[in-house]
Order: C-alpha cells, then structure tokens, then sequence
C-alpha cells in the first residue's frame, strides 16, 4: 500500500512538472491561442482546411488506437434493405427516394461508444447507429447515435471528450463508464455538454434492445431537388416496437450475467425470423426560416422539438440476414458521414464539418491504407471508375498505361458527369466572413433544453435521472469536481442539484435554473408504443405442474409472439401431475431473471424442495425489484407469497376471481414496467 501510494505521488510530481504551468503548443513546439474553435469562413461558416491546429489534434485522435476503433469499438451489425413508402421527390434529387417501393441493400452497426471491443453490451453509454445504403448511385452512409444531440459543439473538442471519458490513463480505469473524475472534470469545465448530459443520465443510456432503440442523425444536413432548391434537415431512425429501457440496477447485472446481452438479443430474433424494423423520416425547415427559432439549427447539441418540427416519416428498414463473419462484416465496415449521393448535402455544422475530415483519416489507419472501399462489406453494389490506382490491399487488377484526367490515349475515359447526368453537385451555398477562430454567439445557450428534456420527463424517469447523476458522481474522488457538478446542473433544475449535493457530500448550490417552461412530450419513454412480441417470459417450473392450465398459458403466449424459456432444476423432460410433459432449457444456474421481461410462475415439486423454493423465490424478488410483471399459476401461489413480491401492480394470479388469466398476464407483459409499484414497503 505504502509502495503504491509512494508511486502515486511521484506521478502525480512528474505530472506536475512536465505540464503545470507550461503554454499548450502543437507538435511543432507553436504556441496554440485557441483549442475551442475551428477554424471557420465567418461565425456561422464553413471549417477551412488552412486550420493547421485542427487537422494534427484530429489526425493524431484518429490514429491513437489500432487495430480497434478509437471510439464505437463495440459493434455488433446486421443487414437488410430499406423501402420506401413515399416520395421524397419534391426534396430530394436521390435516386433511392423517389419512387414508392424501391428497395435499398442496407447495413446497420449498432456499438457503444467508450468501452473496448471486449466491454459489456449494457454499460451506460451513448449507443451509435450507423447505416450503410447501397444505392444504385453509391454508397450512403447515415452514422448517428440513439441520442439526438452530442457532447460538444465544434469537431476540434472531440478529442478532448474522448479522452475525458475513457478510462483514466494512469491505471486504464473504469472501463466502458463515465462514472469517473476526468469525465465530470470536463463537464463541469465544458457547460455545452449539459444537455447531453441529461440524456446520458437517462433511460436513453441503458437500451432494453437495439431492437427497442431511436437512431438519429444527430447533424442538420441539407436535402438538395432537381430544381437545387434546399432543406435543412435532420434524419430520424423510430422502431416499430417502441423505445424501451432497462434499469440501471438491472443493467449492471446483465453485464455480469450475459454481457453479450444486446447483440445476443439481435442474432436471436433475426434467426427465428421476428421483424426487426424501424421507420427512417426526416424533420425539415426551410432555408428562409434558419433563424427564426431559439436555438440554432447548426448547433449538434440541440434538438428540434417534434412539436414544433414534425418528423416526416418516408420508408422502413428492415434487417433481416445476420453477417456470416463478424470480423470481415462489422469489423471490417467503413462508415464515412461524407459517403453521400446526390440530394443530400451538408451544412457548416462545425461539428459535422470536422467529422468529414476525420472519419476518412480514421479508416486509413484501422484498414490499412486507402483501398477499404474495396474491401466486400464496403464495396458499392454499383460500377465505380476512377484513375486511383495501387496502395495497401489493393485488391482490383487495374489495365491499360492511363490513369489520370484529362487524356487523349483513353478518349478522356473516365470521364465527369454533369449534373443532369448524375453528377454530384455541391449546394452553391453563399459564404462570406473574415478567417476567424470563434463560435456564434447563438451557440451560446447551454441549458434551455437541458431544463426541456427535464420538464419532459415523467415522475419515474426524473427519479432514475436522479439516481444516475448520484452514482456517477458519487464515484467522482474529487469534492472540487463534485461541486462544480452540483453548481453547473443548478441551472437546469435546482432540486435536481440539490438532490445530487446531498448524496456526494458537497454544498447546496446558490444559483437558479434556467426559465424555461415547455416540455416536448416525444422526448418522453411514456410515450412510446408497447408490444408484447420478442418480449421473453421465464416459466419457473418443478414437476408436479397443472399440465392443462401451463400449456393453455404457454400456447397464449407465443400465439402473442412472446419468447417462452421453461427454467427448472435440470434440463430436459419434466412431467406434471396430468401427465404432460414440457423441455427445460435453462435452469437457475444457467440463466437469471435480468434477462427476462416478465416471469411466469408454475412452482412444484422438487427432491430438495427448499432449494428449489429458494431458487424461484429469489428470481421473484428481484423480478418485482425491477417493476416487471408476474404471472402467477394455481401451483405457484404458495412460493410466491412466501416472496418479497405483494399483489399490485403487475402482479396477476391465475386464482383470483374473475381473472382471464392469459389475456391478464399478456397485458401486463405488454406494459412492461409498473412504476406505481411500491417496492420499499413491507
């Protein structure tokens, strides 16, 4: 200990010598004057490439790690195709979305963002979700996340976020989590990050499923029409089955008890055949109306609310095929936010505009140089020309002694396409303003729709924020940090800052949250739709059972599309009073009731009936713990009241007068959670 403290220290002074003090510089010794800013043609501008500063911090960011992604290296992907179901003509030149019913190839990766290849599915985390189209004019590439909006404002801080939230560097921990102190370091020292803060403190953070999941562009893009008239747009991924959550508690466990959770979930459903869609729309505003809101459309840390911006909802995604090898598929795939088609352009999002640089840089490192493109999973599914020529990995043979532009000796082949030929065109966008290093001062509002998504929350979803906030702070060493936590989310809401100062031992803030009175409801989980299908239900079962009423409750349950796992003492036969027999397939050591939506409880007969007893009764404590609901058999009541578990909420037995038990538990399975449950009574 004393060994380990000395060594500590000694970091801690070397630490101290080599950068407190001292002027930040880049690599070649220049003294840096600003690290906030890009580089930008005027306040609201284009980035320039002249930004010296930005393209070394990005570039050495890009090829910090190898072979694994710097960030998103956790990723599990799937194919399908995307159809369209109306036309986006009237917006959009895109060849892809202009007649219903065209159907695009597509593939999905879906990743978290901080933890290693080898970190666990259900941390707490930003999920990203990118989508590959093969559009018969090239590739599109749509890379998001399942939060709207991001940490930072301008592409020259990612770095910086990045290296806050990774595991620390003296001891590479915690792994896969933002509970730390460089994280909420960089936080308090960075308010433009509160209002992702306050979804990353949300249910948002913690997926029930990739397959219960928003996806959103994050960015505003531009959708360009024949006419090269222009929208800003915003791109919005809605699933079919709704958007639901875990909870933290149960979270934390699934990592220990399958942390595999989520890409086990997807493979599982795309195997039995269960529909795995989601509906992809945009929200639009006219060029003409840019400034009208109170926010700035350009600005990747603020949403549009729905209720003033509808989303346009034009085609559905469905992933259907699982890859055949995880590594030359998900591994292998090359997401670039500048892979676009004719249509759709950018803005000066300076977020947005460093991700074009970056994302280029990045695949040149991790795939070996500059023929990805041609590696399978990348590969345009229409015919590419072009004078490039050798490199790593090049794959092609290429022919013939030309390879440049203009010639003579190939008849100028390959040769350019004109707009009305194809060609893409970049949106003649006016830009005027002298060369500065600054952000708009419309970027300046950091906390109105930090207190928006607040206000739209229900009473349960405002207590788990709550509760994330106490955790992840309460894992911060530093009281200083602590408290700057505490004094900057006064300004979103004052009892929230409050509740966090009592928990971590600091002092009550003196500041006043922001005025902001409006909710947007679509930002709430309460809203979202409920299905009970791919839902999996744990039927805990000894022999002895009542084989008639198990098997009607059974049959009513996959007839709804509910995944059935039978969990007893063994696996294989087990025979019930009557006589039926049902297969076991899992059993309590195998399995775990975090990994259920709902129970069903069957009881029975055991040869060590204490054990057994025991082993349902735990699975009901922390079922009930979690708010899921629980069926209840004749055969079962007896265990169950011997439970933590009281009737309410959620709770339907089979014995009470006037139940249809099927259709009961059913309904509840569908609701998923009861929050009106009190768990902390006797």
């Amino acid at each position: 200990m004393e060994n380990s403290q000395n060594r500590k220290e000694a970091q801690l002074e070397q630490f101290r010598v080599n950068n407190f003090g001292k002027k930040m510089t880049t690599n070649q010794g220049l003294k840096v004057s600003n690290d906030e800013d890009s580089l930008k043609a005027g306040v609201r501008g284009p980035t320039l490439m002249e930004d010296f500063h930005l393209r070394e911090k990005l570039t050495h960011f890009d090829h910090e790690r190898i072979p694994e992604r710097v960030v998103h290296a956790r990723g599990f992907g799937a194919h399908g195709e995307f159809e369209l179901h109306r036309s986006m003509k009237e917006f959009t030149r895109a060849k892809f979305l202009q007649e219903p019913g065209t159907k695009t190839p597509v593939f999905i990766r879906f990743s978290t963002v901080v933890g290693s290849k080898g970190s666990a599915d259900t941390v707490r985390d930003v999920r990203g979700f990118a989508i590959k189209f093969y559009t018969e004019e090239g590739n599109f590439d749509l890379v998001g996340n399942n939060i709207p909006i991001f940490f930072i404002q301008d592409a020259i801080k990612f770095p910086d976020v990045v290296h806050a939230i990774k595991p620390e560097p003296h001891n590479e921990m915690p792994q896969a989590a933002s509970a730390h102190d460089t994280f909420w370091d960089f936080v308090a020292n960075n308010q433009e990050t509160a209002h992702m803060i306050m979804w990353l403190m949300s249910d948002r953070a913690i997926p029930r499923s990739f397959r219960m999941m928003q996806g959103f562009g994050v960015h505003t893009f531009r959708l360009v029409n024949e006419e090269g008239k222009a929208k800003f747009v915003k791109f919005h991924l809605k699933p079919l089955l709704g958007v639901h959550s875990l909870v933290w508690d149960e979270a934390q466990k699934i990592a220990g008890k399958d942390p595999d959770f989520h890409r086990r979930d997807l493979w599982e459903n795309i195997e039995h055949g269960n529909v795995v869609e989601y509906e992809i729309g945009v929200q639009m505003i006219d060029e003409d109306d840019e400034f009208m809101f109170d926010f700035d459309i350009l600005d990747a840390t603020k949403i549009w609310p729905e209720e003033i911006v509808p989303v346009r909802m034009f085609g559905k995604i469905t992933l259907n095929r699982n890859v055949d090898n995880v590594f030359a598929e998900t591994e292998q795939v090359a997401f670039h936010i500048g892979n676009v088609v004719p249509g759709i352009d950018f803005t000066n999002d300076p977020l947005l505009q460093g991700r074009l640089f970056s994302y280029l840089d990045t695949q040149l490192l991790r795939l070996g140089g500059p023929n990805f493109a041609e590696i399978p999973i990348n590969r345009p599914v229409c015919p590419f020309h072009n004078n490039q020529r050798d490199g790593f990995s090049r794959q092609r043979i290429d022919v013939g002694q030309v390879a440049y532009h203009k010639n003579s000796l190939a008849n100028n082949t390959p040769s350019t396409s004109t707009w009305k030929e194809g060609g893409y065109v970049h949106y003649a966008e006016k830009v005027e303003g002298r060369v500065i290093q600054a952000r708009s001062e419309s970027f300046n509002d950091h906390f109105s729709q930090a207190r928006l998504f607040w206000n739209s929350m229900t009473g349960p979803e405002k207590r788990h924020i709550t509760d994330a906030f106490i955790f992840e702070v309460g894992k911060v060493q530093s009281a200083s940090v602590r408290q700057q936590v505490v004094d900057m989310f006064v300004n979103v809401d004052r009892g929230l800052a409050i509740a966090i100062a009592d928990a971590v031992g600091v002092n009550r803030p003196e500041g006043q949250q922001v005025d902001v009175t409006a909710s947007s409801p679509a930002l709430s989980q309460s809203t979202t739709p409920k299905y009970p299908n791919t839902l999996k239900v744990g039927v805990l079962i000894g022999s002895g059972f009542n084989g008639k009423e198990v098997k009607a409750v059974v049959k009513a349950l996959l007839n709804q599309g509910v995944a059935v796992d039978i969990v007893g003492e063994h696996l294989g036969s087990l025979t019930g009073a009557d006589g039926v027999k049902v297969m076991l397939n899992e059993t309590f050591l195998t399995t775990s009731p975090v990994l259920f939506d709902s129970l069903y409880i069957v009881g029975g007969k055991s040869k060590n009936q204490a054990k057994f007893e025991s082993d349902i009764r735990e699975f009901i404590n922390e079922a009930y713990r979690h708010y899921k609901p629980i069926g209840v058999a004749s055969t079962g009541e007896a265990i169950f009241n011997k439970s933590d578990a009281k009737p309410g909420p959620g709770i339907i037995i089979a014995s009470e007068s006037g139940v249809e038990f099927p259709s009961t538990f059913i309904q509840a399975i569908t609701e998923q959670r009861f929050w009106n449950r009190n768990i902390y009574t006797n």
